[in-house]
């Protein structure tokens, strides 16, 4: 038997209604998670059974449809709680893209091209080992996971190798994908520094963030087979981003100190370096 009816939500409720009592219920979930009423917590199964005066399976059908889209995480053993934003994950030691990191998460990637063409940078052609008059392509995107804006990235690569790049539409393709189909080069490793910044108020707004959210600055050098082909620049947003390591006992994290920093680093930072 349904306990009693206690509390001015279960007169919402209409119990002559076709409308089965769990749907009523998961309607007016959504109308209270609407006005924000949960921002703080979010009631557990026996609170909410009490609120509407249903039993505990009623409830449990309700959360099952709110968690089917994804505006509550309800998991055995635990209580329920609000569906955070979905948090991208980059491994540790891994020659990975950001493109297929997002899709990976179950969500859908795109991107606003800012500038994509041919220019000459002195400082990254030397990171690249290139003359500092050397033409590079120069790609600079907004990455945006289900149109939420996530990351800046800037990517410089030798334009005698990446020329044909300039014909590809960047607005939903990895530019790793594009590299080895128009250009014939897969890269092979790469080295990273990852640290935490302050963005700047372009940057925020860019990103779509208040001055209370942090982000991940991401230097990476890539080459192929020894030979240096990408300087990329990322900044990425602190709440949808972190890293994450494998480590062994025998063999520890896959991680070393950082070396010698770019120039354009200050040496208070001790980065760390992926090998």
């Amino acid at each position: 038997m349904a306990p009693p009816t206690t509390g001015s939500e279960a007169s919402r409720l209409d119990r002559s209604s076709p409308l089965p009592l769990w749907a009523q219920v998961l309607a007016d979930l959504r109308r209270r998670l609407d006005a924000g009423e949960f921002a703080d917590v979010f009631p557990g199964e026996l609170v909410l059974v009490n609120e509407y005066g249903v039993s505990r399976h009623t409830v449990r059908e309700a959360l099952r449809r709110l968690r089917g889209e994804g505006l509550v995480v309800a998991e055995r053993g635990r209580a329920p709680r609000l569906a955070g934003a979905v948090e991208i994950e980059q491994p540790v030691g891994a020659l990975y893209s950001l493109f297929a990191s997002v899709e990976a998460a179950g969500l859908r990637q795109h991107s606003v091209v800012r500038t994509l063409d041919v220019r000459a940078d002195g400082v990254v052609a030397v990171r690249l080992g290139l003359e500092e008059s050397t033409p590079l392509l120069y790609l600079e995107r907004l990455r945006l996971a289900d149109d939420e804006p996530l990351a800046v990235d800037r990517v410089w690569l030798p334009a005698r190798l990446a020329a044909p790049l300039l014909d590809v539409d960047f607005s939903h393709t990895a530019l790793y994908t594009e590299l080895s189909r128009r250009c014939g080069i897969s890269l092979t490793k790469g080295n990273e520094y990852i640290r935490a910044v302050v963005p700047t108020p372009a940057e925020r707004a860019l990103l779509n963030i208040d001055d209370q959210v942090g982000a991940f600055a991401i230097d990476r050098l890539a080459e192929r087979r020894g030979e240096p082909i990408e300087w990329r620049r990322t900044l990425v947003r602190g709440d949808r981003f972190a890293v994450t390591a494998d480590f062994a006992a025998r063999t520890g994290y896959r991680l070393g100190l950082a070396g010698t920093l770019p120039r354009t680093r200050p040496h208070t930072h001790r980065p760390r370096k992926l090998r």
